[in-house]
């Protein structure tokens, strides 16, 4: 394994980080409390990786058991309690646990318990993401679709139920 080629071509760098000062706005939230923190989406990073704090409220559950085809998912635990399905079977997860599913990979989410839980969620590479998420939360206030829309959105979104 080795370091991919330069991106960069300078010699001197360029000042172009960017900070997301704590206490921040939530980008997306949701009625039942939850919210998600768009740390930085595929089109900040130029497509290399998508990162998001979801929030979840308690009971929220999540998403059923589905698939990616053109990207990876990674979650890291921050705090409360998760249950995180690896393709056969649920497995509690608490602050500091790390799950890693690579394209293809059978997967799902759910906060069932009684107290908030939030994680980090890694895409790579870096999916417009937003919609999806932005969309979901706009069903879930009655927002409807039809079954032929809801099944154009999950394929633009490569999102594969299983």
């Amino acid at each position: 394994m080795s370091y991919p080629p330069d991106v960069y071509r300078g010699e001197t760098g360029e000042a172009t980080g960017t900070v997301r000062p704590v206490g921040s706005a939530s980008e997306l939230r949701f009625e039942n409390g939850g919210s998600c923190d768009y740390l930085a989406t595929g089109a900040s990073t130029g497509g290399g990786f998508g990162l998001y704090r979801w929030n979840m409220a308690p009971g929220a559950g999540g998403p059923g058991p589905h698939f990616h085809k053109s990207i990876t998912e990674s979650f890291y635990v921050l705090s409360g309690a998760m249950r995180l399905y690896d393709g056969k079977q649920w497995i509690d997860a608490g602050p500091d646990d790390f799950f890693f599913v690579p394209e293809g990979g059978i997967h799902g989410f759910s906060n069932d318990s009684d107290e908030p839980a939030s994680m980090l969620i890694l895409f790579t590479p870096g999916a417009p993401r937003e919609d999806y998420f932005e969309t979901l939360a706009s069903l879930a206030r009655g927002f409807t679709m039809t079954e032929e829309e809801r099944a154009a959105f999950m394929l633009r979104h490569d999102t594969y139920w299983v």
